[in-house]
């Protein structure tokens, strides 16, 4: 009865974000304008494609519209078990008051507290009470009146809840720079350039609760017309300490990850989830500072290149203890200096220019992923459908 449920709240949740974004009616707020270029996106059906019926998710009604607005930001650790689960989430209101402030107790065996980035310890889960079903419900009461839920990547915030709502607004997808919709600017960098004060020190770990009230100051930005969503990128953002590992087989796990790759990281799988991948994957791969980022991406053995966006790159051949062979590629994610070393196939320490293989491969994989999002949203359509009718008919047997 509960997956029933769950299916036909999100098939009607997703009628009316689609009914939504196709309406654009004069007296529309300021805040639904905001959720409608959030839903309108580009890559809003790809990255908020989400497992909702999956085992321990909850779907949240949007039979309401409410102006109200409640920011978040999750902090997530690596779990033995190759899976990565929530330990902190913090959620703050329009007025920057604390809604949530909670520890998580992942119940699980965990890997990599990844204390660099979350700022979380072993000892700080020691005695954490709160679990993730005790989050949801929490967030669950907050946004019961149709309230906004806003955050930056927030995609990424609803896999860590495991939860699946539409009246959303993200930080990423309502500023861009300046000439190009590709690259999305960081919310550090958002909050030097649009709010003028620095998110944190550099080296220092992630602090929820500012991460959650710097969000909800971007939004009120916007709302408030203090600017238009247009940033100029400079050189500070784009020096940052991730490179970017993709084209990943999709029998790579993420520990074979970690002895391709040099150095000491954390990863995050984008966008998928573990033991229902297509044939390649994505993973971001975060150091502490930028010169690890830059030695990591010169010790990497493979062919340098350049990505369809113009940034370093190297194809990495492997071969793994298990047997399994192939090609993956490491991309540097912004303008981090490389040593001036002679690297292979580079006589002349020049970067090689895009090789056209791997930029066609990219746009192809790219576009064989919404092919096969549209068929996976229509197939999913036609079973609530037919979920729908059994439901009436087990209803009109039971006299219901």
């Amino acid at each position: 009865v509960q997956f029933f449920e769950k299916v036909l709240i999100s098939h009607s949740n997703r009628e009316k974000a689609a009914d939504f974004t196709n309406s654009s009616p004069d007296n529309e707020s300021a805040v639904q304008r905001l959720v409608r270029l959030t839903l309108g996106h580009r890559l809003y059906p790809m990255e908020y494609s989400l497992p909702s019926y999956d085992e321990d998710w909850t779907v949240i009604r949007t039979d309401r519209n409410s102006d109200k607005l409640i920011a978040i930001d999750c902090e997530m650790v690596l779990c033995k078990d190759g899976s990565e689960a929530l330990v902190r989430v913090c959620a703050v209101d329009r007025k920057l008051k604390v809604k949530i402030d909670e520890i998580v107790n992942p119940q699980k065996d965990i890997e990599d507290y990844r204390t660099s980035i979350t700022g979380i310890k072993a000892e700080d889960l020691a005695e954490a009470t709160c679990s993730l079903n005790d989050v949801q419900k929490l967030l669950k009461r907050l946004l019961s009146r149709g309230a906004v839920l806003t955050g930056h990547s927030l995609n990424n915030d609803l896999h860590a809840l495991k939860m699946d709502y539409a009246r959303v607004i993200d930080t990423s997808y309502i500023f861009k720079y300046d000439g190009t919709a590709t690259r999305r600017p960081s919310l550090s960098f958002l909050c030097k350039s649009v709010l003028n004060y620095e998110l944190r020190e550099k080296g220092n770990p992630h602090n929820c609760l500012d991460d959650a009230r710097a969000v909800m100051r971007l939004v009120l930005a916007r709302l408030e017309g203090k600017t238009d969503g247009s940033v100029a990128a400079d050189e500070e953002e784009t020096e940052n300490t991730n490179l970017i590992v993709h084209r990943i087989p999709a029998d790579v796990t993420v520990e074979d990850l970690k002895t391709i790759i040099p150095g000491k990281f954390s990863l995050q799988v984008k966008g998928t989830k573990k033991g229902k991948r297509d044939t390649f994957y994505t993973a971001i791969a975060s150091f502490e500072n930028v010169p690890d980022v830059a030695e990591a991406f010169e010790d990497l053995e493979g062919d340098l290149e350049k990505d369809s966006s113009g940034r370093p790159q190297k194809v990495i051949r492997f071969l793994l203890k298990s047997g399994v062979s192939g090609t993956l590629c490491v991309c540097v994610s912004g303008n981090v200096p490389l040593p001036p070393k002679k690297r292979s196939g580079d006589e002349d320490g020049d970067v090689a220019p895009p090789s056209k293989k791997w930029r066609r491969d990219d746009e192809e994989e790219k576009e064989r992923e919404m092919e096969r999002l549209k068929e996976e949203l229509k197939k999913k359509d036609e079973e609530i459908k037919n979920l729908g009718k059994i439901i009436a008919a087990l209803a009109r047997k039971q006299g219901l």
